[in-house]
C-alpha cells in the first residue's frame, strides 16, 4: 500500500520501507515538507476527476470580496507584474494593496480557533468549487494556481494544529521561511533545497523576521 502526501506529493510505500504505514508514530512527519501523518492518505484516494465536477452557482454576494481579499490580490498582482519585468504596474498594484490593507476591519473575537475553521471552509469548499470553474473553462493555469494554494493551506492547518496543542514552543531555537512563490511555509533552521509545492530553489525562501 502506498500513502501520499497532500501537501507536496511525498510517496511513503510500505513494501519499500518495510513499516506498515499504520504503525509509523503519530508524531512521525514528511520527509519532505514536515507534514504530519494525518495529511497522508491512500494512493488512491488521491486521484480526483476535477473535470467532472459541476461548477457551483455563484451569488453575487460571493462576487463581492472583502478588503483582506483585495489586498491579498493586489498583492499577488504586483508579484505577477514584477514576473513580467513592467516598471509602473507593481508599483500601483502595491499602492492599491496597501491601501485596502489599511482598511481591513478589526475582528475583537478572532483566535486559533476561528482560523483553523476557515482553513477548512476553504478545503472542503472554495477549492473544489474554483477548480471545478477552472476546469470547465480549460484554464490550466488557474488549476495549477489552485493546487499550490490547496497543499499551501493543508501546511497552514498543520503548523495550526501543533500551535493548538504546543503553543509558540514549537517556534523557540527555529526559524520561520516562506516559499515567496506559492507561500508554502516551513519551520527548520534552514530553507528546504527546493520548495515542496512549487519545486522553485531554496533562494526564493524568505525568512519571517
Amino acid at each position: 500500500m502506498k500513502y501520499v502526501c497532500q501537501v507536496c506529493g511525498y510517496v511513503y510505500d510500505e513494501e519499500a520501507e518495510g513499516v506498515p504505514f499504520a504503525e509509523l508514530p503519530d508524531s512521525w512527519t514528511c520527509p519532505m515538507c514536515k507534514a504530519p501523518k494525518s495529511m497522508f492518505a491512500p494512493e488512491e484516494s488521491e486521484e480526483r476527476n476535477v473535470a467532472a465536477m459541476q461548477p457551483a452557482s455563484i451569488d453575487a454576494d460571493m462576487l463581492q470580496l472583502s478588503p483582506g481579499a483585495l489586498a491579498a490580490l493586489f498583492s499577488n498582482l504586483a508579484r505577477g507584474a514584477e514576473k513580467q519585468y513592467m516598471e509602473k504596474e507593481p508599483v500601483l498594484f502595491r499602492r492599491i494593496s496597501e491601501y485596502f490593507a489599511a482598511v481591513v476591519p478589526s475582528i475583537s473575537d478572532a483566535d486559533i480557533n476561528m482560523l483553523r475553521a476557515i482553513s477548512a471552509e476553504d478545503i472542503d469548499n472554495a477549492y473544489p468549487q474554483t477548480k471545478a470553474i477552472a476546469s470547465s473553462k480549460g484554464d490550466r493555469g488557474a488549476l495549477r494556481a489552485c493546487t499550490w494554494g490547496e497543499k499551501v493551506e493543508r501546511i497552514l492547518q498543520a503548523l495550526l494544529d501543533r500551535y493548538r496543542s504546543e503553543g509558540e514552543s514549537f517556534l523557540e531555537n527555529t526559524e520561520v521561511w516562506v516559499c515567496s512563490i506559492c507561500g508554502f511555509v516551513y519551520i527548520g533552521d534552514n530553507p528546504p533545497s527546493i520548495c515542496p509545492v512549487c519545486k522553485v530553489p531554496d533562494w526564493k525562501f524568505e525568512k519571517v523576521v
